[in-house]
């Protein structure tokens, strides 16, 4: 790789994209994209030679900018590293009659992953992913499944980072691959027929899920089975077994209606049991016991209840476990003598264990710490007495528990280790309400060193869309920041579900801008509080996040220090203008279908990032891209910094940085990835002046 400090001496000044005239008009109103161009007309191959050559521009301007913060880069990723335990392996757990753990080897980038008989054995190294990625430049694995035998093994993995996955067999006694191979996967891999098939879905030319098919090992592709196929193209189309793993389950939904089946996982090509017809804005899920099913739905109440319904009259819903303003129901998971739910309650999670056979008995599984991030781990068999846990805080490193069903008794197994060393007494942690410019009261979780003083540096992170809740957990890295003088907080802002599916439904469609205010607003209530100043305050956010950040840097740009914006989803309106994108469809109820709305169309150009850039001062602005990114593509990115160089009036940092290899997520490998987030970090400190 060619030196950083290199290309100082041949770049001369950013890159200014070219301006090629191009508007386009919708319900009477046109809109100008005079950088409508960067787009590879060829997508998802990339091939255009002057798209190419502006990303690369863009590349080396980058690496000039940060030239001189290599210094600052290395330092931060050795501290980075020495937090992680490079030889670690995770606590085994029992399926079967077997013990599972995955194993990271020291300096290793990737898993490799082991069994051993319960009854006493050898180690069984199952699956290398060192090896699979070795001489690639990116390497992820997507599902992965031992069958209910134990002698197989169906893994599926991602060498570009385009999230097409190619699927494969191995036998696990004679460490064999079979020939079969599925490529162009999207799915889990679900053993079916006495481990004779293997269900799965195909990603369709627009990169979305509209199948269920069954391979039959050792039969050729093209004589597999298609056992359900979605007609809605904004519906995606999931499998996976029941906990007893006597059915197969087959779900199709978008972001606010599902639908599902059932088949006898014995005879697969058998009659499915639809549950209920989908209705528009009904989200439900489903599992079985003893003739039982059992139903995780919106229906009544927005924050879910749990119904059950005879397996022969399986639309006929009674309420278990009614819905609740207070308690936001989020999931349940099945075991032979008794269930778990699991939820939040004012924002933090619960989980509980409850009787079949006594409905009323109700057992509240206590942790230790006033704010926390807790959830069922991994509990792979339908008989289980002991439940494995996982449990951080902003200041507790990731813990896993057993917790004991009978004696209700948690069982510290692990605690992450921090080699260089760490010592909780020095954080503080907490929870606070800051009042948004509506009244509504949004949660912040802070965590920082406990002799930090005065308006410092603070850090925001931000996401706020599909219901996805930031819970407030554990970070090596986000130390670096911590221990410079930084408090570091998260704004659970609306839009997701961090307070319930109210708090999600109040930052969508039409109310989609309170998730922009929010975010400014415990901004601004985190000054107020003596925490920061205007001006020290450091953002980032990815993806929609990534939105998030470009519409608060164009509606108060004076508040922030340092930005960065990780494959930020900011050329809405195109996006959602356009049906052929992979998750357009699926994502019209989300933030609104432009094509057909008018006023859907109105709002979403009043907020999209690219397209409310104007003439005014920015603040410091790093923005990642992913070359081969189905989710966020290249060209958002790239537009949008191309539209800041035009418009804006001052002198400040903006640099993009596309990763020609890899995809939505960056580049892959546990230290690979760790170099970015290095990355990150210098440009925030160099920006808000604080010494490396």
């Amino acid at each position: 790789m060619r030196d950083m400090a290199d290309s100082t001496q041949t770049v001369a000044g950013p890159p200014q994209a070219a301006k090629k005239p191009h508007s386009f008009t919708y319900h009477g109103l046109s809109v100008s994209d005079d950088y409508a161009w960067l787009r590879d007309p060829g997508y998802p191959q990339v091939t255009d030679k002057e798209v190419l050559a502006h990303l690369e521009a863009e590349n080396r301007w980058f690496e000039a900018r940060m030239a001189d913060r290599k210094g600052a880069i290395d330092t931060l990723f050795k501290e980075m590293r020495a937090r992680i335990k490079e030889a670690d392996k995770s606590v085994p757990q029992k399926d079967g009659d077997w013990h599972y753990w995955i194993e990271f080897e020291e300096g290793a980038e990737y898993k490799k992953w082991w069994r051993r008989p319960v009854g006493g054995g050898e180690d069984q190294l199952i699956l290398d992913e060192v090896s699979l990625a070795e001489g690639k430049e990116y390497f992820s694995l997507g599902a992965i499944s031992v069958s209910k035998g134990g002698r197989l093994l169906a893994y599926s993995f991602d060498d570009s980072g385009s999230e097409r996955f190619t699927a494969r067999i191995k036998n696990l006694e004679t460490g064999e691959l079979l020939p079969d191979e599925i490529p162009g996967t999207l799915s889990s891999l679900v053993w079916v027929g006495d481990d004779r098939g293997l269900v799965y879905s195909l990603a369709n030319e627009q990169w979305r899920t509209d199948n269920a098919r069954l391979h039959w090992l050792g039969d050729p592709l093209d004589k597999d089975v298609e056992l359900y196929h979605e007609s809605d193209d904004g519906f995606r189309v999931g499998s996976s077994l029941s906990s007893n793993e006597d059915w197969l389950i087959i779900g199709t939904s978008d972001h606010e209606t599902s639908e599902a089946r059932l088949v006898r996982t014995a005879d697969p090509l058998g009659e499915q049991i639809l549950v209920k017809p989908r209705s528009k804005g009904v989200e439900y899920d489903v599992d079985e016991r003893e003739g039982v099913l059992y139903i995780h739905a919106n229906d009544t109440h927005e924050n879910f209840r749990l119904a059950t319904a005879p397996l022969d009259n399986p639309g006929e819903w009674t309420t278990l476990i009614e819905g609740s303003d207070d308690f936001y129901l989020t999931g349940v998971d099945l075991f032979r003598d008794f269930y778990v739910i699991e939820g939040r309650r004012a924002g933090l999670d619960q989980i509980e264990v409850r009787y079949y056979d006594d409905p009323a008995r109700v057992e509240p599984i206590v942790f230790p710490e006033a704010s926390y991030s807790a959830g069922l781990s991994n509990n792979p068999e339908w008989h289980m007495d002991t439940l494995r846990l996982s449990y951080e805080s902003m200041v507790s490193p990731a813990t896993v528990y057993d917790y004991d069903v009978a004696g209700r008794t948690l069982e510290t197994l692990k605690v992450q280790e921090i080699p260089s060393g760490y010592d909780a007494s020095l954080y503080a942690t907490e929870r606070l309400e800051i009042t948004a410019r509506d009244g509504t009261a949004v949660p912040v979780s802070l965590v920082y060193r406990r002799d930090r003083t005065g308006a410092g540096p603070l850090h925001l992170y931000g996401y706020g869309a599909y219901g996805i809740a930031i819970e407030p957990g554990f970070s090596t890295s986000r130390l670096s920041l911590v221990d410079r003088g930084f408090a570091f907080a998260i704004a659970h802002i609306r839009g997701g579900d961090d307070l319930g599916r109210a708090w999600y439904k109040a930052g969508k469609l039409e109310r989609r801008t309170n998730t922009f205010n929010d975010f400014v607003d415990v901004a601004r209530g985190l000054v107020e509080r003596g925490f920061t100043a205007p001006g020290k305050i450091s953002i980032s956010g990815g993806s929609a996040g990534g939105e998030l950040m470009g519409a608060v840097v164009n509606s108060d740009p004076d508040l922030f220090g340092a930005v960065v914006a990780h494959v930020p989803f900011v050329d809405v309106l195109n996006t959602m203008l356009d049906e052929s994108l992979p998750l357009t469809p699926g994502e019209w109820p989300e933030w609104g279908n432009p094509i057909e709305d008018r006023a859907a169309f109105e709002l979403i150009l009043s907020y999209s990032p690219y397209d409310q850039v104007k003439p005014q001062a920015y603040p410091p602005i790093m923005v990642t891209a992913g070359l081969n990114d189905p989710r966020v593509t290249y060209w958002e990115p790239a537009k949008w910094v191309a539209r800041l160089r035009e418009l804006k009036t001052d002198g400040n940092e903006l640099i993009l940085k596309t990763n020609m290899g890899a995809g939505h997520g960056g580049k892959s490998g546990r230290f690979e990835s760790l170099k970015e987030t290095a990355e990150e970090f210098a440009f925030i400190l160099w920006q808000l002046g604080v010494e490396v």
